[in-house]
């Protein structure tokens, strides 16, 4: 691709992962080229590139929308996620440093304070859950897992299971992470990689029961 196109790509993935375009929202190339500031033909192959990592769906009269996925398709992107995080986990258990759990051990002290506030910074808590996930990523020093998580389409759906997170669910997530670094000190794969697994799959059944509820009120 081409810088333009780099650049263009980069933009409009960023407003689907803020929620700045939610699922479903149609998108344009006119729109995107207005808004990335490039021509319609950078926006087109960003556009693409996209659509093959599924954030954009086409219809059959060829408009392009916002993803909206399923319960299925949700499941699986959790399970997948589940399967890869666990294994970073484990990978990683074994090559944390004293320096690493601290950034890790920071990052969560962060979570805990969005939680605590008055009324819970979510913005805050989905920022530091993002480098709590990155820091266990980058330790398993695996190129190709990276690469791998980085295709799946989960960071919006964290972002809407997260906004309808209560007090109670937040904490859970950050109780959770608590459990992760106690097993990174100890150094034990198998305790992280079974944690890691029961914490992404624990978040899919939160989206799949705010999914339930939504769908019960219209």
């Amino acid at each position: 691709m081409s810088r333009a196109a780099d650049h263009a790509y980069a933009e409009i993935r960023s407003l689907i992962l803020s929620g700045d375009a939610p699922p479903g929202a149609p998108l344009t190339e006119e729109q995107m080229a207005d808004l990335c500031g490039v021509s319609r033909t950078p926006v087109r192959d960003a556009l693409r590139r996209l659509e093959v990592e599924l954030y954009v769906v086409r219809s059959d009269s060829q408009r392009l929308f916002v993803a909206d996925w399923s319960r299925e398709d949700v499941d699986e992107m959790f399970t997948l996620r589940g399967m890869l995080e666990a294994h970073a986990a484990a990978r990683a258990a074994r090559r944390f440093d004293a320096i690493a759990l601290d950034a890790l051990r920071d990052c969560n002290a962060a979570i805990e304070r969005a939680v605590g506030e008055a009324t819970p910074d979510i913005a805050g808590f989905l920022d530091a859950n993002r480098i709590f996930h990155r820091i266990i990523v980058e330790t398993a020093q695996s190129p190709r897992l990276a690469a791998t998580l980085a295709t799946l389409v989960e960071q919006p759906v964290v972002r809407r299971t997260a906004l309808h997170y209560g007090r109670e669910q937040l904490a859970q997530s950050a109780q959770e992470h608590r459990e992760l670094i106690t097993a990174f000190e100890a150094h034990d794969a198998d305790w992280a990689h079974g944690v890691m697994s029961a914490h992404i799959r624990r978040a899919f059944h939160a989206f799949a029961s705010h999914v339930a509820t939504r769908a019960s009120a219209v």
